[in-house]
């Protein structure tokens, strides 16, 4: 029995206890609250629903949660249930119950932890969308990696998610860009405010090699930007599908401003009232809408400033047919959360639309030193450098198993490492240990049993009620839009397991018969095997059968 099933057959007792007694079940809550003890002697699990709703009701929550109990321990499924405290209420699972959780996980397989939260929701997911002006650094790779975990458990959860990479190939930065490509292809140094680094000389070596008079042609701008934004943008989509994250639409800035895209907005805003000039310039009234100050929309030059085209790009999204459009941008963007927000609205549209993630830095250290350097870059460490470094599924679990709210320091040597010191070889290693287990089962001839209430060593109850959370674990990562969680999951059940496997002996030894225990635990083994390989897969993060 999950602790979804536990919560429903609670209140569903609930509701006859206090119909039985002339309560009214209306007191109850809409979602009875379970979870697991910190202290295994109190219980599998507890819950307060006694005292959230005895004064409703207007009785003594022990009274209620008495009754609870005795009506609980009636049923098959519970094997006890005691009054705690003020009113809590602990509850230990039957062994046959708590065997239900390993069945339902070999039943739905592949399918096991995900939800129907998000159901007939379309959600735009965009992340990393760096500027086409030079190779993804660590913040970019953190947003790979993290966004590309985040439309996985939003689609696990039932969503409809397309993941955007927003191409900002529109703006001055594309001019230094092409400014350095020129100055390379000359053997001049990089412009004052434009690019360095190898990758530089590379591009602009390439351009030439493809246009071979780009330096003379009348339009030698124009071909530099064409070819030489394009070179690096392939690098860019390269490096990411290298490192397992893949878009669905990669959205070209610039095609806002030759639709007229743009223009159009800035005319819609001005017919609204939700402009006003000032100082030659157009200002949204975007502190009417919640945003901390009024924002330029059309300079005093004439040009448009960026919030023009990020409020075109919205309307573009939802015209798509989108409901809910989430942004993954960078530590120094924390202002675009009032900014987009306020822009919805000043749209007329609903800001709950617009959901804006944040994401903190990233740092590198080895020998407990800071890694500044990138060999082709110049100036920082890239994806590629990190990936050459420690390999995809490391950089990828390292990314994804801290908040994003917070910095992050990345150890290279423990990543490095073969050991359950690096926490992606600790999840890995756990399964590639079922994976030879289950293997040599099938050597030796050993099926799978379904006696499942012979697993009452609490290293088996502690296995299986950790398999149980996984479903949980999962949406509320989907609602927090937090992928560590499944992270830290995934560490928790190795732990879990390992510890098992220590206590509780699998195959047989020697000419030891194989009994209807070694059966129920091969199992519980296969179960764990499954739930590692979904939370792995949620994560993009390989589940290897050997180490």
């Amino acid at each position: 029995m999950t602790p979804a099933a536990l919560a429903q057959l609670v209140r569903e007792t609930a509701v006859d206890v206090l119909s039985t007694r002339g309560l009214d079940p209306a007191a109850l809550p809409g979602a009875v609250t379970i979870e697991r003890p910190r202290n295994p002697e109190h219980g599998d699990y507890a819950t307060n629903l006694a005292l959230q709703t005895a004064k409703k009701l207007g009785v003594v929550p022990r009274d209620l949660a008495g009754w609870l109990a005795q009506a609980l321990t009636a049923t098959d499924a519970i094997a006890s249930a005691d009054v705690a405290g003020p009113g809590f209420l602990n509850i230990r699972l039957a062994a046959d119950a708590q065997g239900d959780i390993v069945r339902q996980v070999l039943t739905e397989g592949d399918r096991y932890g995900r939800g129907d939260q998000l159901a007939g929701t379309r959600v735009n997911l965009e992340f990393v969308s760096a500027n086409p002006t030079g190779p993804i650094h660590l913040g970019g790779t953190r947003w790979a990696a993290v966004g590309d975990a985040l439309g996985r458990i939003l689609a696990a959860n039932g969503g409809d998610v397309t993941r955007e990479y927003y191409f900002n190939d529109a703006g001055a930065q594309i001019d230094r860009f092409v400014r350095s490509l020129i100055a390379a292809a000359k053997g001049e140094p990089a412009p004052e405010d434009g690019y360095a680094g190898g990758y530089i000389s590379d591009i602009a070596a390439e351009v030439l090699r493809q246009e071979p008079s780009a330096l003379t042609a009348p339009d030698s701008h124009e071909v530099f930007r064409r070819v030489g934004v394009n070179l690096m943008f392939e690098e860019i989509k390269r490096d990411l599908h290298d490192f397992g994250t893949d878009f669905d639409v990669y959205f070209h800035e610039n095609s806002l401003h030759e639709s007229g895209a743009v223009g159009a907005v800035v005319e819609r805003l001005k017919a609204s009232g939700s402009l006003y000039a000032k100082d030659g310039a157009w200002w949204l009234r975007s502190t009417e809408f919640g945003d901390d100050k009024d924002r330029v929309v059309v300079k005093s030059d004439g040009d448009t400033a960026y919030i023009a085209g990020d409020i075109a790009y919205f309307l573009d999204k939802r015209s798509r047919g989108f409901d809910l459009c989430i942004y993954m941008l960078g530590a120094d963007h924390h202002g675009y959360i009032g900014r987009l927000k306020a822009a919805a609205a000043a749209v007329g549209d609903d800001p709950a639309a617009v959901e804006v993630l944040i994401g903190q830095m990233v740092n590198l250290v080895s020998d407990g030193k800071p890694v500044r350097m990138s060999k082709r870059a110049g100036t920082v460490i890239t994806m590629q450098d990190l990936v050459e470094a420690v390999g995809v599924d490391a950089a990828r679990y390292a990314m994804i198993r801290s908040s994003v709210d917070s910095s992050l320091d990345v150890d290279l040597d423990l990543l490095r490492k073969r050991s359950n010191d690096n926490p992606v070889f600790y999840v890995q290693y756990a399964h590639s240990r079922l994976a030879s287990l289950l293997r040599n089962a099938a050597e030796l001839g050993v099926e799978p049993g379904d006696a499942l209430d012979l697993l009452t060593h609490d290293r088996e109850g502690d296995l299986i009620r950790t398999l149980g959370e996984f479903p949980r674990v999962v949406a509320a990562a989907g609602e927090l839009r937090e992928p560590h969680r499944v992270a830290r999951f995934l560490e928790e059940l190795a732990g879990t397991y390992h510890r098992f496997y220590e206590a509780c002996r699998v195959l047989p030894r020697g000419d030891e018969e194989v009994g209807e225990l070694h059966r129920a635990r091969l199992r519980l083994c296969a179960a764990t095997r499954q739930v590692f390989v979904n939370g792995l897969a949620l994560l993009g993060v390989t589940a290897p059968e050997r180490m």
